[in-house]
């Protein structure tokens, strides 16, 4: 969630930055091609930023989730210098991505458990993940 917030936040100062770079040109009545630059930019990078984050802002807010549930493969994708950990859901071919890694190396990463994941209603934002056994279905490891 901290993610989602954050680029929200990103998105919307970028806009505001941008708008305030065209007024202040335009009280000036100059107009430097490097300012103009600047500013689009901006206006451009914060309009595709809140493009991605409005959408699921309604369901943030309303707390509308859903839960979805099913076989899955955890995949950890450890290159550079962040790591992501891949829930891939066997049944609906859905992939979630979650920045925080679970830890699985007792069980195994590479084999299928059985996953919650709650998402918001849209689908497009990660909000917690539960692992359980596939066979007992007694629970490994929560996102909270």
């Amino acid at each position: 969630m901290f993610v989602y917030y954050l680029m929200l936040f990103i998105g919307t100062l970028l806009v505001i930055i941008a708008l305030f770079g065209f007024i202040g040109m335009f009280r000036e009545k100059a107009y430097p091609l490097l300012k103009i630059g600047k500013s689009i930019l901006s206006l451009i990078m914060g309009v595709l930023i809140l493009a991605v984050t409005i959408p699921s802002l309604k369901y943030v807010v309303m707390k509308e989730y859903n839960i979805v549930s099913g076989e899955c493969v955890i995949e950890i994708d450890s290159a550079g210098r962040s790591s992501l950990a891949d829930f891939k859901m066997l049944n609906s071919e859905e992939i979630f991505i979650f920045s925080d890694i679970p830890d699985l190396d007792a069980y195994g990463r590479s084999v299928p458990y059985y996953c919650e994941v709650t998402v918001t209603k849209d689908h497009m934002v990660e909000i917690g993940y539960k692992i359980y056994d596939v066979k007992t279905r007694k629970l490994i490891l929560t996102s909270e």
